[in-house]
């Protein structure tokens, strides 16, 4: 297939080398000192499933160099979306099918807008990973995994055309999912709690969900997001919260979801669109989110201080 990826950081570079190194025709859309090192080193993973190098790289800052491709496989973060969106309609043909992977539940909606209904499937994705250098990912635990899906859940080629060239990629898993609707909201129920308790706490999830105090923090934003799926419509499963709580309790205890360690480095997080939109959402469908607001609120004048809206010095 020929795939574009957009957005090289931790979650498109990782996928998007695993797709190239299987032999598919994939170029990746960067810029800046990403696209500097990718195009003086290659793109260069390393992970518990085997380091490897992806040299010479195809790797542009103009999709128009590009053109219509098979798949664009959209790894940027979450309000990165609708610009990269734009950004990607030169690599758009008829027949082209688009890939969020973002941790959120909005982005779908978002690309529709821009790209139109007829180009855009769910998907996330799980993996622990992380980019600690321009054109260097690390992937550091989680089995990598894609779940994607027609937005009306219908069986169709080209969505098993693409799971075919996850297939193919060492290491990787890939499921057409029976409700994607239902699966991202899944995932969201397991990375917002996550990433919004663990910034809060300032400590590793080994920590937080040990502790009965901040375990029935974490319990409760979980429980949060369920009534709201639930009330938009999302047929969860009847445990799908002690699923959830089940699957943290999995974690390597030293880990920390990507919200939690760009809070704690004073980057800009994607806290407006995984707990902010949990009370965004809450709010307009009349579900009270009282620990999410409370999460919300107390990270917001650091995300605002990393975007330049505030000056001050933590203390």
């Amino acid at each position: 297939m020929r795939i574009a990826i957009v957005g090289t950081g931790a979650v498109g570079g990782y996928f998007g080398g695993r797709l190239a190194r299987a032999g598919h025709d994939v170029t990746f859309i960067a810029r800046g000192a990403d696209l500097q090192a990718m195009r003086a080193h290659g793109l260069q993973v390393e992970s518990p499933l085997g380091d490897f190098v992806v040299d010479p790289v195809a790797v542009t800052q103009d999709p128009a160099e590009v053109g219509p491709v098979d798949a664009v496989i959209l790894g940027v973060k979450a309000w990165q979306v609708r610009e990269a969106a734009r950004q990607a309609r030169p690599l758009i043909g008829p027949a082209t099918l688009v890939l969020p992977l973002q941790n959120g539940i909005e982005a779908v909606g978002l690309l529709v807008e821009e790209l139109g209904a007829r180009h855009v499937v769910g998907g996330l994705c799980r993996i622990a990973s992380l980019k600690d250098r321009p054109g260097h990912i690390r992937h550091l635990g989680i089995d990598p995994y894609i779940a994607l899906g027609e937005l009306d859940n219908r069986p169709s080629e080209r969505v098993q055309r693409l799971q075919q060239a996850f297939f193919q990629a060492e290491g990787l898993s890939a499921e057409v999912a029976a409700d994607i609707s239902a699966a991202i909201w899944k995932k969201f129920m397991l990375i917002a709690p996550w990433g919004g308790v663990g910034a809060v706490t300032r400590a590793p999830v080994g920590v937080f969900r040990s502790l009965p105090e901040s375990r029935a923090l974490l319990a409760q934003s979980v429980e949060e997001i369920a009534r709201l799926a639930g009330e938009r419509g999302v047929a969860l499963e009847a445990d799908a919260v002690a699923a959830t709580l089940a699957f943290i309790d999995g974690l390597p205890p030293e880990s920390s979801a990507s919200l939690q360690r760009d809070i704690a480095a004073g980057r800009p997080s994607e806290l407006n669109d995984q707990i902010g939109a949990v009370v965004r959402l809450g709010r307009a469908s009349g579900v009270p989110t009282p620990v999410n607001a409370f999460i919300f609120g107390s990270l917001l004048p650091l995300e605002r201080r990393a975007r330049g809206a505030l000056d001050f010095v933590p203390v």
